[in-house]
């Protein structure tokens, strides 16, 4: 699956225009944690893309242990406890095959010149946080058709593997319940429906027949918003009447309470999942028109020694919602943080100078009055900061742009029909 994971509107629009330094495993320290929305434990840098561990994957991998364990108490009874160990080392191989399914999308991102945040391995698979969209339905079809792919491929070496051990043994338990898993993987990720890569493909399809990539968005979104619900019905009674080969011996035992437990599970993902996908699709489709210019608040200048009370008094005279600090030349070597305003009581105010809430400015943080769309959250994400010097080309001071404006933006942009 391939999905942005986000927390909500403000969140969601606060990672994409202020998007997180990757955070750097120094040597000899300990795993570092990530700062985004979902972090985890950074395990490495293949290709040079973090790869995160959730915290909920350590739950899955103890609930993978238990159950495959009681498994091979029935294949191997002789293992006695060893047999959590084995179960153990199935759920991290697991998981490894999950990490080559997400790298197989990382791979072809990056041969596609698509920027990737990072990969996370989390509760039900992992997740590559791709950061621009593709050009052509011809390269969303084969970026999203990789994964499940290499999963396919996997089983096909698992399967290799198992002809050349015996079946009754924990190298041939090991391959029989690797391969297994991968089909499943494959076949899961395969449904024609978003967030999973079956429904990128569609998706592909659907834009390249309607020339428009929102269409086939909204299609491929539908469409897994109705598996999420066929998934919640369907694989208990799945389960129930014996058709995965498991019959219920107690329909109103522990097994149904299980099942319905992670068909719920399944399904809020799915839908969870298509519903972000919109939302995506919708901010992106409206990106173009997030100017900086359009989103500037205007600025008035002030010198360093200025008194707050009266660089205020200037801008509510000039209608600005904004300070730049100058120089004695009137060049900017500043901006005054709103944050910093607000933190001081109005009877200060006429005794702090603008000099002590000013952010100093560095080149990342002077944008073009022109910049827009995904340039414009290119530049933002290179440098985070609260507030961004704007200027025309001449060199003139624009006005300052608020990050918090950015955000508004965001959230409206999303709101707004397509």
């Amino acid at each position: 699956m391939n999905e942005d994971d986000t927390r909500g509107e403000r969140e969601r629009a606060r990672a994409d225009a202020q998007q997180e330094k990757p955070q750097g495993n120094g040597r000899g320290g300990k795993p570092q944690r990530s700062k985004g929305p979902g972090g985890g434990i950074l395990m490495g840098r293949p290709f040079g893309v973090p790869v995160y561990v959730a915290p909920s994957w350590f739950l899955v991998a103890a609930l993978i242990t238990w159950v495959f364990g009681g498994q091979l108490d029935r294949v191997l009874p002789d293992l006695g406890n060893a047999r959590y160990l084995v179960s153990l080392f199935f759920a991290v191989a697991f998981y490894a095959s999950v990490l080559v399914h997400e790298l197989a999308h990382t791979v072809a991102a990056l041969r596609f010149k698509l920027p990737v945040r990072r990969i996370q391995l989390q509760f039900f698979g992992g997740v590559s946080e791709i950061e621009k969209e593709t050009e052509t339905p011809g390269r969303e079809f084969i970026l999203a058709f990789v994964g499940p792919l290499l999963s396919l491929v996997l089983a096909g070496v698992f399967y290799l593997g198992m002809q050349a051990v015996d079946p009754g043994t924990v190298p041939g338990v090991l391959l029989a319940g690797l391969m297994i898993s991968n089909l499943i993987v494959a076949a899961f990720n395969l449904l024609p429906g978003l967030p999973l890569d079956g429904g990128r493909m569609l998706r592909a399809i659907v834009w390249k027949i309607t020339g428009k990539p929102m269409t086939g968005t909204i299609a491929a979104a539908w469409v897994g918003r109705a598996l999420a619900i066929a998934v919640l019905i369907g694989l208990p009674l799945l389960t129930h009447t014996g058709a995965l080969g498991n019959p219920a011996q107690d329909i109103g035992g522990t097994e149904t309470v299980t099942d319905a437990l992670l068909a719920a599970i399944l399904a809020a993902i799915i839908w969870t999942g298509a519903g972000n996908s919109l939302r995506v699709a919708r901010l992106r489709e409206h990106l173009p028109e997030l100017e900086a210019r359009t989103l500037t608040r205007r600025a008035v200048p002030v010198e360093t020694d200025t008194p707050l009370s009266e660089a205020l008094r200037r801008a509510n005279e000039a209608g600005a919602r904004a300070l730049v600090v100058v120089d004695g030349h009137g060049e900017p070597t500043g901006l005054v943080r709103e944050a910093a305003i607000v933190g001081v009581p109005e009877h200060r105010r006429p005794w702090v100078a603008v000099s002590g809430l000013a952010q100093d400015l560095n080149d990342g943080m002077r944008i073009p009055a022109d910049l827009a769309g995904e340039a414009l959250l290119d530049r933002l994400r290179a440098t985070p900061a609260t507030e961004y010097l704007v200027i025309e080309e001449t060199g003139e001071i624009y006005g300052v742009l608020s990050t918090a404006d950015v955000e508004r933006a965001f959230v409206a942009a999303m709101a707004r029909p397509h």
